[in-house]
């Protein structure tokens, strides 16, 4: 039971060790490897060697599947293309199993105390994230030298001898089998490696090993499949696009098994070896003998998941799930969202000026509609963000992840005080059948093209990060309130004249001048991560009751006393 354990064990080590090398080489590579698969998409063969190089880093076929079928979701690569990439993403991966199945113990302890010193010390760099990578690396090495050690007592024990002589081969059950275990385990390349370790230690004999080989590299496949399977159908083609490819090596090289056993194998001599090698030659002969039929199956997936007509209008479009392996996509994903989710309350916000205007309810009722998209994109938005993993996040990208949760809390509030306004207006205006006064439809429309300049300046600092232009949007926050107030005291000041359109619009009035404020301020509350981040804000925002007393006493007569006075406006 204990020796059981221990193998359980070092399974279990070597799958978290290749999700360690997997995760930390996409933090930090992630975005420039998917760069130059973007760039190598010429003709099929660069193509399928840039999928080769980036699986060798990434050491996961699936990862660059995922990585692939996203440009082709955007509509930056063709299909041919990204299914070419995947025929060398399998041989690149094939290429790695090798690697690590020559005996590279001694580099076990050296990757981990290397990988340790810099994480521990660097956490938060690269250099950090180099030595997770590292750990990763030593943990795998660690874990195949466990399986061996733990094997070789198993198989002194009577009943294992029995077992294994009892077992005869099924190549259908062993590819379900392979299968199955590349899915659970969410990487092909671990269960190849252990499959080759368990051969070696005869724990398994050698063709049953090849048939599980051929399910591994099924699971992989299956993998993408299962990942993809609720995102565009763009990015579905190209995962079940591999998946045929897949399937049919598997097909056309199962029956080949007994012939690599008795040619190939005793040639090669070790059964660990035998195993790692006839899992390259099969990818090399499926990415080789395929590439030329990319065209004919990227059309075979076109027929069978057409593209709906009306696809390219749903949202979210730019929450991509493949790009979560990669935070730093995925962070820029999810703010192009939230930058459109600014948009659709851009137009909401331009809306408002027509209905107050020309007593539009149709206007008034599409902009209400629109209060739900919003609402959509803002819950889309952030459950995305939730499954983007924070650990894995640098110190400035845990800055942007907040950021971008900010500032589509407040697109969402914007969009829920607009639909507020909008009723408001039907209401009080459009049913009642009122008029505002021209001095006071002057100030609203004033206010309002200045919201709309602001919100568009609020939407460049969450893009760009500008500092000065943090500072011009904080600038406007004082000056609307400035606004705010003289159009609050000038409107009383018609009130006094008896204006009789002023009167019978005061209540809307004066809501709707405060509502626009309180939409500025949520906007212009944009600039406050960009201000503090740069180390141009104080502390406190808010003067201290000792401070304003030391200042108005300053400019008071000596036997002036200091009164505090309210300030409804809010703090700037």
């Amino acid at each position: 039971m204990k020796h059981l354990l221990n193998l359980l064990a070092a399974i279990a080590l070597l799958v978290w060790g290749s999700h360690l090398v997997r995760t930390g080489v996409l933090r930090v590579f992630g975005a420039n490897l998917r760069t130059m698969l973007a760039r190598s998409m010429g003709n099929r063969f660069t193509a399928a060697l840039s999928g080769m190089g980036v699986t060798a880093l990434v050491q996961s076929s699936t990862a660059t599947s995922l990585m692939t079928s996203s440009f082709v979701g955007q509509g930056l690569i063709a299909l041919p293309a990204a299914l070419a990439v995947m025929r060398g993403a399998d041989v690149g991966t094939a290429l790695m199993s090798v690697l690590f199945s020559i005996d590279l113990s001694w580099l076990s302890p050296v990757f981990i105390l290397v990988g340790v010193i810099l994480f521990v010390s660097r956490q938060a760099s690269t250099a950090g994230r180099v030595g997770r990578v590292l750990i990763g690396l030593g943990l795998m090495l660690l874990s195949l030298e466990m399986i061996v050690q733990a094997s070789e007592p198993m198989l002194a024990s009577p009943v294992i001898k029995a077992m294994l002589t009892s077992i005869s081969s099924d190549i259908v059950m062993e590819i379900v089998m392979g299968c199955v275990l590349a899915v659970i385990a969410y990487s092909s390349l671990a269960i190849v490696l252990l499959i080759s370790a368990m051969a070696a230690s005869q724990v398994v004999p050698l063709d049953v090993a090849l048939g599980l080989v051929l399910g591994a590299n099924l699971g992989s496949g299956l993998l993408a499949v299962l990942t993809t399977a609720k995102s565009a159908v763009e990015v579905r083609q190209v995962t079940i696009g591999n998946m045929v490819f897949k399937m049919l090596g598997v097909l056309l090289l199962a029956p080949f098994v007994g012939l690599w056993i008795r040619f190939i194998h005793p040639i090669i001599g070790s059964a660990g070896q035998s195993v790692v090698l006839f899992h390259l030659v099969f990818n090399i002969i499926i990415s080789v003998g395929f590439i030329g039929f990319t065209q004919w199956v990227a059309d075979l997936m076109t027929r069978v998941l057409p593209k709906p007509q009306d696809d390219k209008h749903k949202r979210p479009q730019h929450l991509d799930p493949s790009a979560l392996s990669t935070p730093s996509l995925a962070i820029s994903c999810a703010a192009r969202e939230a930058l459109y989710q600014a948009d659709v309350v851009e137009t909401m916000l331009a809306g408002i000026l027509d209905v107050v205007k020309s007593n539009d309810e149709q206007q008034a009722q599409r902009i209400r509609k629109m209060d739900d998209e919003v609402d959509q994109l803002y819950s889309s938005i952030k459950y995305y963000l939730t499954k983007i993993s924070r650990e894995a996040l640098g110190e400035q990208e845990s800055r942007r992840w907040a950021d971008i949760i900010g500032f589509t809390i407040n697109m969402e509030q914007i969009g829920d005080i607009i639909e507020r306004v909008i009723i408001d207006i039907e209401d009080k205006k459009i049913k009642k059948g009122r008029k505002f006064s021209e001095a006071g439809m002057a100030e609203i429309s004033e206010m309002h093209g200045r919201l709309l300049n602001n919100l568009r300046l609020g939407m460049s600092v969450f893009l760009n990060g500008n500092v000065r232009d943090a500072k011009r949007l904080l600038e406007e926050k004082v000056h609307f309130r400035d606004l705010e107030r003289a159009y609050s005291s000038t409107h009383l000041a018609r009130l006094s004249d008896n204006t009789v359109q002023s009167i019978e619009t005061s209540s809307l009035h004066i809501d709707l001048i405060s509502d626009l404020k309180r939409i500025n301020s949520l906007i212009c509350s944009i600039a406050y991560p960009i201000l503090e981040e740069a180390g141009e804000l104080m502390p406190s925002r808010v003067r201290t009751y000792n401070e304003a007393a030391a200042e108005a006493n300053m400019h008071a007569p000596p036997s002036a006393a200091y009164m505090p006075r309210s300030d409804s406006g809010g703090n700037a």
